[in-house]
């Protein structure tokens, strides 16, 4: 008895030293390990707040494999704190920790803490909208066209996307826009371009994200397949060095293209990927900048769950 006593006392003093110290996954194991959860328990719990995640996911969190990052997902990191008996935002402070470090060639580019608070922005929007993540609707294809302004800022992009519904009924997308650290969505404009109308549109000052609703004429039936156009005019943050875009969910075609002004061209330009957004970048290729069109661009065939995007230096 005594054995399992200081058996117990050793795993709260590792708990408490990794709830102190980090990082989230080191933390995450040393409280399952305290309350002695196996991980089948643990999921079945998080079902009773009603958020869905796999025992693999579970896994890959405690080993440091992968990162929680979605709203699903941190809404899970947040559950977990109750489950596991833990402080509030002991977890998510861990998570939210920049442990990316500077980048020389991303001077713009958010840190992992403002990706955190970007999701938990986004989660409450999206409740907002009465909207989930995925809104129903597969992505057949999605093209995206970037322009850079003179000042080396965002100016704005457009979107066209071919989708199918997976269910009855929708009538409606939402659009999700991060803007560039500084920005101000207040005075971004969204714009229906075809085939759609502006619903409504939110926005969260502090991280840059605008949510907008893009209303259909019609109502899909599972499997009708659709096509529509939007932009959003933006230019309200100042240098930007990337454009990223993420994907929760494995699906179609991706093509994404940055034009440049004239008198601002950047020296290089290249393309990468990412698992999630704590994860290292791969993938990384040079793109040629086409001299008439003073444009980059890449195109990925079939888009799995992470990050693509392209960056560029200016120096």
């Amino acid at each position: 008895m005594r054995h399992g006593t200081e058996h117990a006392e050793v795993a709260t003093a590792e708990l408490e030293t990794a709830l102190s110290d980090g990082p989230f996954h080191v933390a995450l194991r040393a409280a399952i390990a305290a309350r002695g959860l196996p991980l089948q328990r643990v999921q079945h719990h998080l079902t009773r707040y009603g958020v869905k995640v796999g025992v693999t996911s579970l896994s890959y969190w405690q080993q440091g494999a992968r990162r929680p990052q979605r709203p699903e997902s941190l809404r899970a990191v947040r559950a977990l704190e109750e489950i596991l008996q833990l402080p509030d935002e002991s977890l998510i402070r861990l998570l939210a920790k920049d442990d990316e470090g500077p980048d020389s060639e991303r001077p713009a580019a958010r840190s992992y803490r403002s990706l955190v608070e970007a999701s938990g922005a986004l989660e409450k929007l999206l409740t907002e909208l009465d909207s989930p993540l995925d809104g129903g609707l597969h992505i057949l294809g999605h093209h995206e066209r970037v322009r850079i302004g003179t000042r080396r800022e965002l100016l704005g992009r457009d979107s066209q996307h071919i989708v199918r519904a997976q269910r009855d009924g929708i009538d409606r997308y939402v659009a999700i826009h991060h803007g560039d650290p500084g920005c101000a969505p207040e005075h971004m404009v969204v714009h229906a371009l075809e085939n759609c109308r502006t619903g409504r549109v939110l926005w969260h000052h502090d991280t840059g994200v605008l949510v907008a609703e893009l209303l259909f004429d019609t109502r899909l039936r599972v499997g009708d397949t659709f096509l529509f156009r939007y932009g959003v005019e933006d230019g309200t943050a100042g240098a930007s060095s990337e454009y990223v875009r993420g994907f929760s969910l494995s699906g179609g075609q991706y093509a994404l293209q940055v034009r440049f002004a004239q008198d601002a061209l950047p020296v290089r330009c290249h393309r990468f990927t990412q698992h999630s957004a704590a994860a290292p970048r791969s993938g990384r290729q040079e793109l040629p900048l086409s001299g008439r069109h003073r444009s980059v661009h890449m195109v990925e065939q079939r888009v799995r769950s992470g990050i693509v995007g392209i960056g560029w230096d200016w120096e």
